[in-house]
């Protein structure tokens, strides 16, 4: 069921939430936290949206989408309310801001926040600088960003590390679990000698492999060379050993291979993870995540090597590449 409130007030939406419980018997007892989406007033909202429907069949949640519209408009709020079917586990409330309210968006949000129950602030592009500090991210638990989704990820991961306070995250840092799980799962395998060196390739504007790099260097206390690759995304990590080097290819972002000495070479998959997987998989985490904190850190000990010879040639990433 999809209700529209134009030209509405926030205790006009609460209201009307209340009837639709009422006569429709949904209850909000039943959600876990609140997820609130700081978007543009396009075509990434419904993405935004459905990737939180799909999540909120693992944590069912209210979820509340500050869309902001034309900042030289007249100042108004227009509301959607969703539940049932087209809510997926959770309930949707969409506020598209106009005018002076597109410029701040907290004062529309505290009303509708489920009382006693964590605030999960989500930006799934263009996020402000410093995220802690934003009117609406100081409402927050948990925060969390994507940088592959900037204009410039690089740079965005850079400000990443600037700003960083407990409970900032990103979903750059998330699309990793699988290579991390994968490179920790090889060193429980002989020859068990010490890792001398690492180097890890991708494309150049793919902060997944900044940060993969970043992890090795944090964890291992090792150098670690980035270097540029023709993607998609990342392309593989090699970790130096005396005996012969662990190695981790994905040429084509899909299907990876693990390649040790003594082990027979395998075929892993390595698929890139989907939007909804990634905001899930951190929507389980409330607290401080300390191990993407020290990776932030790390980037500063990662070396950034020349590019491939076929860089020139490879095709631009689109958002949300590892």
């Amino acid at each position: 069921m999809i209700v529209d409130l134009p030209s509405t007030t926030t205790s006009q939406v609460n209201k009307k939430m209340v009837e639709l419980r009422e006569s429709g018997g949904a209850v909000a007892l039943g959600r876990v936290l609140t997820l609130v989406i700081v978007t543009g007033d396009g075509t990434e909202t419904e993405e935004a949206i459905q990737a939180a429907n799909e999540a909120s069949r693992e944590h069912p949640a209210r979820v509340i989408v500050v869309a902001r519209g034309a900042r030289q408009a007249a100042a108004r709020l227009d509301a959607q309310i969703r539940i049932g079917g087209d809510a997926g586990a959770s309930e949707v409330v969409v506020l598209r801001l106009y005018g002076p309210l597109a410029e701040e968006g907290a004062g529309s949000v505290v009303p509708l926040l489920l009382p006693d129950a964590p605030v999960v602030v989500w930006w799934p592009n263009d996020a402000p600088e410093f995220p802690a500090k934003d009117p609406i991210g100081e409402l927050a638990h948990r925060r969390i960003t994507d940088a592959a989704a900037e204009p410039d990820p690089i740079e965005a991961l850079r400000t990443r590390v600037r700003s960083y306070v407990d409970g900032d995250t990103d979903l750059a840092w998330t699309r990793l679990t699988s290579w991390r799980a994968l490179l920790a799962a090889s060193l429980d395998l002989p020859p068990f000698e010490p890792i001398e060196g690492a180097v890890v390739s991708g494309e150049s504007d793919s902060p997944s492999t900044d940060l993969l790099a970043g992890w090795l260097a944090a964890s291992l206390g090792i150098p670690v060379r980035r270097e540029v690759h023709r993607g998609p995304g990342i392309v593989s990590a090699v970790l130096e050993r005396p005996s012969g080097n662990v190695e981790v290819v994905r040429p084509d972002g899909k299907v990876g291979y693990l390649t040790q000495p003594g082990q027979q070479d395998r075929r892993v998959t390595l698929h890139r993870r989907a939007v909804r997987d990634c905001l899930a998989e951190e929507l389980r985490r409330l607290g401080p995540d300390e191990i993407y904190e020290s990776t932030l850190r790390g980037l500063s000990n990662v070396v950034r090597g020349e590019g491939s010879e076929n860089e020139e040639q490879a095709e631009p990433v689109s958002a949300g590449q590892q």
